[in-house]
């Protein structure tokens, strides 16, 4: 999206040094021919190719293959708590998940509109009250993330942060028989 837009705004600066530049070239074009040129075939390619890249990147966010493993988060009154595939509840503000692997968050609240969002790991979906919302996260390597809310939910919403403590898959495995 970057890039497009870069490649857009190159375009019409282009056409603004020239008609700044070269004024007698730029009065030879009517004003029909400069709506068609510059609103219609200018955009339409630029558009077009933005809208395949969205597309593309889009496709591969969509869950495919086998289930990964599930876990919850529920917002409440500006702190996070994680449930795991086996049913434990933990409230301690950090969710361990295998790296490497991905894994679905099903995202939801008890009061108020929340978002989680871990920046380093994926997009972010809203917490809403009553709904359960699914998004798919993959750490490519062992190490901590950190996640926040990042919808205003309150006065307590500038201490919604969360960790995401990405294991070995090893390591996660012993983590999880560890704490059962």
């Amino acid at each position: 999206m970057l890039y497009g837009s870069v490649l857009l705004f190159a375009l019409v600066m282009v056409l603004f040094g020239l008609a700044y530049l070269r004024p007698a070239w730029v009065t030879r074009i009517t004003p029909s021919q400069w709506i068609v040129g510059g609103g219609l075939v200018l955009p339409i390619p630029i558009l077009v190719l933005l809208t395949g890249t969205a597309l593309v990147l889009g496709e591969q966010l969509l869950p495919k293959g086998d289930a990964p493993l599930r876990f919850k988060a529920h917002a409440e009154r500006w702190q996070w708590t994680f449930i795991y595939p086996d049913g434990r509840e933990m409230s301690d503000e950090t969710l361990h998940i295998p790296a490497g692997q991905a894994v679905d968050i099903a995202v939801t609240s008890e009061d108020v509109i929340h978002s989680f969002w871990v920046p380093r790991l994926g997009g972010k979906i809203d917490a809403i009250p009553g709904h359960e919302n699914l998004i798919r996260l993959e750490a490519d390597e062992p190490g901590t993330y950190w996640g926040q809310c990042a919808e205003y939910c309150g006065p307590g919403h500038d201490g919604m942060w969360f960790r995401v403590q990405a294991h070995a898959a090893e390591d996660f495995t012993a983590l999880m028989e560890g704490r059962r």
